[in-house]
């Protein structure tokens, strides 16, 4: 199974264009061998998009796919991630992000703070001018910050990069994709990384990260 992998996409089950299976089918067209569904998500409907996607897994894999079942905690009171993170665990979820304090959208302040310091989230997605302190907390709970391709929420890459480095904080290049032209390449992925700082050895690393290893750790 290739090593290619988003852990960051959208279908419509929440603001994306595609079926899960669409997606899923034009990411294995690409070459990706693992992808994850995470579909925005709040108290109102944790469960029932878990639920939505599980089915989706077995036909994922008839197209050589490992389909993982996310959820992307998104504009939820810092208060409540936590929480609502651990339910969606145990509703199943293989992976749970949170939608970071992008500069382009109105996130609560304290929401990096909020996800770092859950040991139920596994990826900070566009976190905009994340501070140490709380990238410090992610290597502590093995949350991956994310570099992303996505327009406005991309502005902050190279930030990420340098505080990700200084805290020893794993990096994970995510699409963020709502449509297929957001899809990206095995070029593009590269092009990512590397227009975010990252050398050509760490953008290796990067993209070529044992997704199940991370997840299990």
């Amino acid at each position: 199974m290739s090593s290619m992998y988003d852990l960051h996409t959208h279908t419509i089950h929440s603001d994306g264009e595609m079926l899960p299976i669409e997606l899923v089918r034009r990411m294995a067209v690409l070459g990706y061998g693992t992808v994850a569904v995470t579909d925005h998500v709040d108290t109102s409907n944790v469960g029932t998009v878990i639920a939505s996607l599980l089915p989706v897994k077995e036909s994922a894999l008839l197209f050589g796919v490992k389909l993982l079942c996310g959820v992307e905690i998104t504009h939820v009171p810092p208060a409540q991630i936590a929480e609502l993170a651990r339910q969606a665990k145990e509703a199943g979820a293989d992976i749970v992000i949170v939608h970071g304090e992008t500069p382009v959208e109105p996130v609560a302040p304290g929401t990096n703070r909020a996800a770092c310091g859950c040991r139920h989230v596994d990826v900070l997605a566009h976190p905009g001018m994340v501070a140490i302190e709380d990238a410090l907390l992610a290597v502590q709970h093995t949350i991956a910050l994310e570099i992303t391709s996505r327009g406005g929420h991309n502005r902050t890459n190279g930030h990420v990069v340098q505080i990700a480095r200084e805290a020893g904080c794993q990096i994970v290049v995510d699409s963020d994709a709502h449509a297929p032209h957001d899809l990206l390449d095995e070029r593009a992925r590269i092009l990512v990384a590397k227009g975010a700082g990252l050398t050509d050895a760490e953008s290796r690393d990067v993209l070529s990260l044992n997704i199940d290893r991370f997840l299990s750790s």
